[in-house]
């Protein structure tokens, strides 16, 4: 009982506390553009306000510009009905592609609205927001309606999110609602949805934030290293951990108890979920939060001069193979032989862990303090979250994202060779370590809806052979129809035989049809 009880109090605060961060300071329209090209009265030159969804895979340096259809719906029915809504068409036909859909919110998660949309077609999704902002009085005015809401609500994961492979924003109702008023009276209306990335000199920085403990970043973390290596100088690397502020969750009480027990460190101040939900046996809260600021030690010790943090890589790829599990997560051993594989001094780790302010008795630690204050000032709210240049990247983490994302975030002119060579690459990873960007898309080679330079060239061979040899039999064939011609004219109007007795220095006429000729008709 002792046990269920505390989670559940654990995770209420963290919920509070999420909500709170939420509220305080979101990233959310850092990187990317909503824009109105038709109708020009519509045409803003610094966009429409937005919130742009944390899941899906945005292109980033470049854009969907496409006209927009009304789904006049919430879209939260999978069979999705692709000859309703606005603009009407002729006979019912269905959204023509490629179009970007606009849908109700409401009724269902974001994810579900765009993961349908994604089914109908669309290339992107617009979420027509439902509910005046309190700020906007007008709005609330014209609405009619005593509720308003303070800020917008964060276009967040549910959970199920991996499989969306396309950009959705949400849109103030103010502005949907112009957008519903033009399409509904079957007035054409194109947007542009647009992602860049802050581009100020040749290097680019990127942080990711996540712990120890979580799952869907240790493909990422096994795969990156090669790529870190690569970029070298021209990449600065921050690892983060997201730690919970145990003071504001309440796990501290006034007189300095612990009242998450083995969920948190520093009785109280420092805790994380536990990653089994079981406190009596596993990886517990506490565990994870040790290993977090001995991550961070690391970094500090062995990367945060040079950006690459080589011997942080190696650590994090030998500790997922050797201690990730239940049994040795915590095993001093294990983090030994990590330690040993890596090349890395215990002592000055244990000292900096130490010295930053330990993790036993009721005081700040230097460290965790700092990534919790960085935390809240980024308005990280989902985990694991990637920046580049200090945009977040949205969708699933992979290392194709982020290195596609750190390539477009250099200035004009600066990229890297390696980015040049392996950034269209499905597998970074392999195409880095080989030099070479060969195969199918699946294994490290042309992305999407591309086609290799060796291929193209040899199609551009066929297309130009086959023209040439139409051509060719074109030519000879017109030039066989000419003198036919030419046989019959001169077999109509002149005479056969030599009339004029001049010996025959004319010759048959049908002569000149019949091959090639020096005399010239015209002088």
């Amino acid at each position: 009982f002792l046990t269920l009880l505390t989670m559940t109090f654990l995770r209420a605060a963290l919920a509070s506390l999420l909500l709170a961060s939420c509220q305080a300071k979101t990233p959310d329209n850092v990187s990317s553009r909503l824009m109105i090209h038709i109708p020009h009265s519509m045409f803003k030159e610094e966009g429409y306000d937005h919130r742009e969804a944390l899941f899906g895979v945005p292109p980033y340096g470049g854009s969907i510009a496409q006209n927009v259809y009304y789904a006049d719906s919430d879209l939260c029915d999978p069979n999705v009905d692709k000859t309703a809504g606005y603009p009407k068409r002729k006979k019912k036909e269905p959204w023509p592609s490629p179009f970007i859909l606009m849908v109700d919110r409401g009724g269902c998660t974001f994810v579900t609205k765009v993961r349908n949309a994604q089914k109908a077609g669309a290339s992107g999704v617009i979420i027509a927001d439902n509910t005046c902002l309190c700020a906007d009085e007008d709005c609330v005015k014209a609405s009619g309606e005593s509720t308003c809401e303070t800020s917008e609500p964060i276009m967040a994961d549910d959970g199920s999110g991996g499989d969306i492979s396309i950009p959705s924003f949400l849109m103030f109702k103010t502005d949907a609602d112009k957008v519903k008023e033009q399409v509904m009276d079957d007035h054409p209306v194109q947007l542009e949805m647009a992602w860049s990335l802050p581009t100020p000199d040749d290097r680019v920085e990127y942080d990711l934030w996540t712990v120890p403990s979580d799952v869907v970043s240790k493909k990422f973390l096994a795969e990156f290293k090669p790529i870190a290596k690569k970029l070298g100088d021209r990449a600065y690397f921050t690892p983060h951990m997201y730690i919970y502020d145990g003071v504001r969750t309440h796990c501290q009480g006034n007189g300095g108890e612990n009242f998450c027990y083995n969920l948190c460190t520093n009785n109280g101040r420092y805790c994380a979920t536990d990653p089994d939900n079981d406190l009596e046996k596993g990886i517990s809260g506490a565990d994870v939060v040790k290993e977090s600021l001995r991550r961070l030690c690391i970094w500090n010790t062995y990367g945060k001069e040079d950006g690459v943090g080589e011997k942080w890589w190696t650590y994090v790829e030998e500790f997922l193979s050797r201690c990730s599990s239940p049994d040795y997560f915590m095993n001093e051993d294990c983090v030994k032989d990590c330690y040993k594989h890596a090349g890395i001094d215990k002592a000055e780790i244990d000292s900096c862990m130490s010295e930053s302010g330990g993790l036993d008795s009721d005081k700040k630690n230097e460290l965790l303090e700092l990534e919790i204050g960085a935390q809240t000032e980024r308005g990280v709210v989902v985990l694991p979250t990637a920046f580049v240049n200090q945009a977040p990247i949205r969708g699933q983490l992979s290392a194709n994202t982020v290195f596609h994302a750190i390539c477009n975030g250099y200035a004009d002119g600066t990229t890297p060779q390696i980015c040049e060579k392996c950034s269209g690459c499905k597998d970074p990873s392999t195409c880095v370590v080989s030099g070479k960007c060969t195969g199918s898309y699946g294994g490290g080679g042309s992305p999407p809806g591309t086609v290799s330079t060796h291929t193209f060239g040899s199609s551009m061979f066929i297309v130009i052979a086959l023209f040439g040899a139409a051509g060719y039999w074109h030519y000879n064939k017109t030039r066989e129809d000419m003198r036919e011609q030419v046989r019959g004219i001169l077999a109509e109007y002149m005479p056969l035989e030599d009339q004029d007795g001049d010996g025959g220095n004319m010759g048959n006429p049908m002569n000149f049809a019949s091959g090639p000729s020096t005399q010239q008709f015209i002088s």
